[in-house]
């Protein structure tokens, strides 16, 4: 694969958590990126993280994209069954993860999800996130392509996850098709990101000429300087001639 991307990732455990139960996974060779925010308390939430980013990251990408995309939902409905029986081993309700995915192929780009970490898109000088939070209180509803509607904002009581792998028997991944054009920035990232800055404060690091390592340095400035509550997570891939 001819590579038409920069990218740049990094996790950190936060100002109050003991535990980091983020995950990352930078796959260049492939044109696949990765975060996932485990849940259900240490030991578990980072062993359900950790395990959909080794998996994926060993996945082959042999074909054509959709039947990378395939393998991707394949390995990610496995790894919601082992954890479910993991979970059940343990004595415990849940053991699970949310994830964001990333997937470039020449014609477009590919992004995937189950629960709120997000990915947003700048381009034309705009940033708007492409996800839907799986939280109650926002309307499950997958924008389909790149000039969709812009996501609803969280109503009262929400904040309660929908969707994660591990919660349920069946698992479903929503996906959105977005633009591949150069000069294109996308940024995955874990709640720990929104919960510190503003999509405004974003929206500011991506307009920033400058290097997905520079963004992602100003984004961790950012929350790190605030109360950084969670684990905070975030990749940045940009698009290029």
């Amino acid at each position: 694969m001819s590579v038409r991307y920069q990218s740049a990732g990094h996790t950190h455990t936060g100002k109050v958590r003991k535990h980091n139960e983020d995950a990352i996974l930078v796959r260049e060779d492939v044109g696949l990126w990765v975060v996932a925010d485990g849940l259900g308390g240490h030991s578990a939430g980072d062993y359900a993280s950790g395990l959909i980013v080794e998996r994926l990251g060993s996945l082959p990408r042999n074909g054509d994209v959709f039947e990378f995309i395939e393998s991707i939902e394949d390995t990610l409905a496995q790894v919601n069954s082992e954890l479910r029986q993991v979970a059940m081993v343990r004595g415990v309700d849940l053991i699970g993860s949310t994830v964001v995915l990333l997937v470039y192929d020449p014609d477009f780009m590919l992004c995937g999800w189950v629960g709120d970490s997000r990915a947003y898109c700048f381009e034309d000088g705009h940033l708007r996130q492409i996800t839907r939070d799986h939280v109650h209180g926002v309307k499950e509803e997958v924008t389909q392509f790149a000039g969709g509607p812009a996501p609803a904002r969280p109503q009262p009581g929400a904040g309660v996850l929908t969707r994660a792998i591990g919660a349920e028997e069946r698992l479903f991944v929503d996906w959105v098709v977005a633009g591949n054009r150069a000069g294109t920035q996308f940024v995955l990232c874990s709640d720990g990101i929104n919960k510190e800055m503003s999509d405004e404060e974003i929206d500011a690091q991506c307009a920033r000429p400058q290097l997905p390592g520079d963004v992602l340095q100003g984004l961790f400035a950012l929350a790190m300087g605030r109360a950084a509550r969670d684990n905070v997570s975030a990749v940045v891939v940009r698009l290029q001639d």
